[in-house]
């Protein structure tokens, strides 16, 4: 006999949440969507809550035992990814006409299929156009789901054709051994400034500023590393070469987006302290000046700057703003 294979359970992070209540709702009825957009701030909780929803589709409660097949490493025929590829991190035309090539084609192990599109915001616009019009004229017992960090990023016509859920995952600690500390010693490099130090002691604030940059960089190659060899091992075999070095890349970028939010969170919290005291009126200038440089740098890692470069550029106008109160 075969062994059963276990529903993949939503995360612990989504159990319990509006968004699975109303999926479970919806999958007991009998009543889901054809195509659902799954958005939030964070790509592994949707990853997970992507394959937990395919596995209900694809192995319901009365599905016998012997019958269940796992969504592990694309073990499911009837589940199929599309996901970006290269550094570019894109999807193109091509990969999007082969899913909906698969999707168009009955089920092989039961009556439903299920397609993935991991980050789908980075589908080009030759791509998305294609994809369009799948949404417009759905194959049948197929379920698309639409997984995005940026869902204001893909086009209007394809985000009306999907039924959205939101995913919140509030206080999730960012992933990077080591990063508190960081936070602590950009805290504390910002005291130093609003000290006098800028002026007084400008090669000790310097020296401070390249260690953090180092460190930065250190940490988030490490964290980066370690994600993405825990993740390699929950990748489907056939992967494309292109495809593990575009979520690669993307395990990257997101942890950079992460700690670049945490630094802007930490910039805010340290200014509210300073800034009631009698004498912040001396800083209030430079403060509003180091966030205005803070969503400078974020902006152009937007448009792929290197993210030591990025950062190191936001400490020396953040130094600067201090030099000049």
């Amino acid at each position: 006999m075969v062994a059963s294979v276990p529903v993949f359970p939503w995360t612990d992070a989504l159990a319990g949440t509006p968004a699975t209540a109303v999926l479970d709702q919806a999958l007991a009825r009998g009543r889901l969507s054809h195509s659902l957009l799954l958005t939030g701030d964070d790509l592994d909780v949707l990853r997970g809550a992507g394959l937990a929803l395919a596995d209900r589709l694809l192995n319901p409660p009365d599905t016998a035992p012997e019958r269940r097949r796992s969504l592990v490493s694309g073990a499911h025929p009837d589940c199929f990814h599309l996901r970006p590829a290269g550094k570019s991190r894109q999807i193109g035309a091509d990969a999007t006409r082969e899913l909906i090539g698969k999707v168009q084609v009955s089920a092989s192990a039961g009556g439903h299929k299920v397609a993935l599109l991991h980050e789908c915001d980075r589908m080009n616009t030759a791509a998305a156009n294609i994809f369009l019009k799948t949404l417009e004229e759905p194959p049948a017992h197929t379920t698309l789901l639409m997984l995005t960090t940026r869902p204001h990023s893909l086009l209007p016509t394809i985000r009306s054709r999907c039924q959205l859920f939101r995913f919140v995952t509030p206080g999730a600690a960012t992933p990077v051994d080591g990063w508190p500390a960081w936070l602590e010693d950009y805290r504390a490099w910002l005291a130093l400034l609003h000290g006098g130090a800028a002026k007084t002691a400008p090669a000790d604030a310097m020296f401070r500023l390249y260690g953090l940059v180092a460190r930065f960089g250190v940490l988030l190659e490490s964290a980066t590393d370690g994600l993405w060899a825990a993740q390699k091992k929950t990748l489907p075999a056939e992967l494309t070469e292109e495809e593990a070095e575009a979520i690669e890349t993307g395990i990257s970028k997101g942890l950079r987006d992460r700690l670049f939010a945490d630094l802007e969170r930490a910039t805010g919290e340290y200014a509210r302290e300073i800034l009631v005291t009698p004498a912040a009126a001396s800083g209030a200038r430079a403060f509003v000046e180091t966030v205005r440089h803070l969503e400078h740098a974020a902006g152009l890692l937007r448009v792929n700057f290197n993210d030591t470069a990025a950062l190191e550029l936001f400490l020396l106008h953040t130094l600067r703003a201090w030099t000049r109160r």
